[in-house]
């Protein structure tokens, strides 16, 4: 398209220096939690990641964080280098080299050796394969950035030498001999540690050979091989999925995920999301790093309005995690069956045998807890996406030769199971309408929820078959609500060793409900976080009690445990701007006034941003002075000015304080 077409691509990634390991490492140490979440913690010198992530911890910066010298080869060579490389090639399509060098650089702060080896491999193919369709051209451009006489490159080209004198390579059993041989000259018992690189890419280029270029059956193979499956069928799944693009994947994959994606850093709202966000996610980086704009008519669909969630129905297939639900749930045979599938830039939904009287929901989940998931071992926690004062808006049409219905949009709380929903419209079949719920502030702090409520009329227990679309569902607006952290709820995993306090996601902390809020405390460094990151401007009072210690955070505009304003009481009787270090846990100060406070104090702590301004004021015991701040924040050290996130507070140094409550509103 021509210039006057096309649309910024958001200015992510637009810096023409090269990634650099660093960069990486303070992603990772913004958004890992401490020893929960995202990764196996496996202790320090068993677990490549958790060692790498203690080095970066205590000051050892990147690559020598990930390096043999430091950590030895074991360590070093573990199969983590290439399981979290995939998005360094879908981010780079048809540039190879630079996925390669980016997957170096981001593998480096973690691993080294034949670590990187497969870092570079993974990346490389994955690029490459948007480009070509022979596998064997995908693998070779893939060891071209390979070290040469590696132990990476001998196995892979055996592998290949071995399908390549199988006289029975189509027998669609043959690569049972070939693991065989893999096992017995590449086996684990051939390398140590706990999950060696080595025996699982050997395993993915069987695949990959004997699987004949079928999405399906290379991922079948690949998963019967066993060893470390998950990774291998995702690195492989990667390399065919850019291969035959949705065409070559048969829908079954893609309807049993749903399109949901949960992740399991720091920041709450950012575990809960979906495949077509982050695809315009990756596609804004990838425009970005070649420093081109993206075609204006993909501007909405690709960088929607700031602090807005939108779930179109742009992508083929795409269904943006929504789901479908019946009440009163007796009401309904089992053999009915309701169903939804994306038609036409739409999501159409189709409603057998609905009976008047029932109301069939048609939602988006806005927060998740343990229950929700049959599988625990990367623990993620969340804080709700959408909030009481936001608005709730959708598109949405019935069909020809349907029953007149009564539409309305609602959302649920959480906590306590209560529906509201917004004005009721009656629609006749072929109608299109437009819908705009308001939430109201006092529905509860934790929304569980938000869609649509679908209900056909006519006589009781009349029955009618449903056919509607839903074109778009979207949430927008500014946060104002109530939080009585008296009322915040322990979550435990099926891991018994992992809590949560809902709905606060935590850095580091001895965290737990008692005495009427939660309780934060910590040796060192600790942080709890709810909200959203993409809050901009907006004023939150914060209520807590002093309980011991001499430095309290009260945080505002958090994009993780590195980034954030805010401000603090601190020894000496201080009262403080602050703003996060980077690169290192704890925080540099703004501005600063005396204030006297005591262990044991309960106060009422403001902050407002707006804009590029801080201010802060503290009310504390009776008789004691309001103090006020007020400063100009400047822009953190990498260049990149605060200009949203989520609410949080934190310890230092031993202190101990209770969050009794807070309040958001807009400003």
């Amino acid at each position: 398209a021509p210039p006057s077409r096309r649309h910024q691509s958001a200015g992510i990634l637009e810096s023409s220096r090269e990634l650099q390991p660093q960069d990486v490492a303070s992603a990772l140490l913004n958004y890992a939690p401490y020893e929960h979440g995202f990764f196996w913690w496996g202790g320090y010198g068993v677990f490549t990641e958790h060692t790498a992530y203690l080095n970066l911890r205590n000051g050892i910066q990147a690559p020598d964080s990930g390096s043999i010298q430091l950590n030895g080869t074991t360590m070093a060579e573990q199969i983590g280098g290439q399981i979290f490389v995939d998005t360094w090639g879908f981010v780079n399509p048809g540039k190879p080299e630079r996925a390669a060098a980016m997957a170096r650089a981001a593998a480096s702060v973690t691993h080294d050796g034949d670590g990187l080896n497969g870092a570079a491999f993974v990346a490389a193919c994955i690029s490459a394969a948007f480009e070509k369709t022979d596998i064997r051209t995908i693998i070779e451009t893939g060891l071209s950035f390979v070290d040469k006489g590696s132990t990476y490159e001998k196995e892979v080209r055996d592998v290949m030498a071995f399908y390549d004198q199988d006289d029975k390579k189509k027998d669609p059993e043959s690569f049972r001999k070939c693991y065989e041989w893999i096992r017995t000259n590449y086996g684990y018992d051939k390398y140590p540690g706990i999950c060696h690189i080595i025996p699982n890419i050997a395993v993915m280029i069987l695949a990959l050979c004997y699987g004949n270029g079928e999405y399906e059956r290379t991922l079948e193979i690949c998963n019967l091989c066993g060893w470390d499956t998950d990774c291998n069928v995702g690195n492989v799944a990667s390399i065919m999925g850019a291969r035959g693009g949705l065409e070559a994947i048969p829908w079954k994959w893609r309807k049993s995920v749903n399109d949901l994606l949960i992740s399991s850093c720091v920041m709450g709202s950012m575990n809960i999301g979906d495949i077509p966000e982050q695809a315009a996610y990756m596609a804004r980086i990838a425009y970005g790093l070649d420093g081109e704009n993206f075609p204006e008519e993909w501007g909405p669909v690709l960088d929607p309005e700031p602090g807005t969630r939108r779930f179109h129905f742009q992508y083929p297939g795409s269904t943006h995690s929504m789901h479908l639900a019946l009440e009163p749930s007796g009401a309904r045979p089992e053999t009915r069956q309701f169903q939804f599938r994306n038609r036409n830039q739409s999501l159409e939904l189709r409603g057998p045998g609905i009976l008047a009287g029932e109301t069939l929901y048609l939602y988006h989940k806005t927060m998740y807890v343990p229950a929700d998931f049959n599988d625990s071992r990367y623990d993620p926690a969340f804080s709700p996406i959408l909030y009481p004062g936001q608005t709730v808006s959708a598109s949405f049409a019935l069909a020809e030769r349907n029953p007149v219905v009564k539409i309305s949009l609602y959302v649920k709380d959480l906590d306590s199971g209560k529906v509201l929903e917004g004005r009721q419209k009656l629609l006749q079949p072929g109608e299109k309408t437009e819908l705009e719920f308001s939430i109201p502030t006092d529905v509860g702090s934790c929304i569980q929820e938000a869609g649509l409520c679908i209900r056909p009329m006519g006589q009781i227990r009349e029955c009618f078959d449903l056919t509607a679309n839903l074109m778009e569902l979207k949430f927008s607006g500014k946060a104002f609500y109530h939080l009585d952290c008296a009322q915040a709820v322990t979550e435990r995993w099926q891991s018994s060793l992992h809590e949560e306090i809902r709905p606060f996601t935590r850095l580091k902390g001895n965290v737990y409900v008692q005495e009427g809020g939660v309780h934060v405390s910590c040796a060192d460094y600790g942080q709890i976080y709810t909200g959203d990151r993409e809050w901009t401007d907006y004023q939150v009072v914060y209520e807590a009690t002093l309980k011991r210690g001499g430095q309290f955070q009260f945080l505002a505009r958090v994009q993780g445990s590195l980034r954030y304003v805010g401000a603090a009481l601190l020894s000496g009787n201080r009262f403080a701007l602050i703003q996060s270090q980077k690169d290192e846990h704890g925080h540099e100060i703004l501005t600063e006034t005396p204030y006297a406070w005591k262990s044991g104090d309960t106060v009422r702590l403001q902050i407002q941003v707006k804009g590029q301004e801080l201010m802060a004021k503290i009310q504390g015991n009776e008789g004691q002075v309001e103090e006020q701040l007020h400063t100009t924040l400047i822009k953190p050290q990498d260049g990149n000015a605060l200009t949203k996130g989520a609410i949080g507070v934190g310890v230092l140094a031993g202190s101990h304080m209770i969050l009794k409550s807070l309040d958001v509103k807009p400003c």
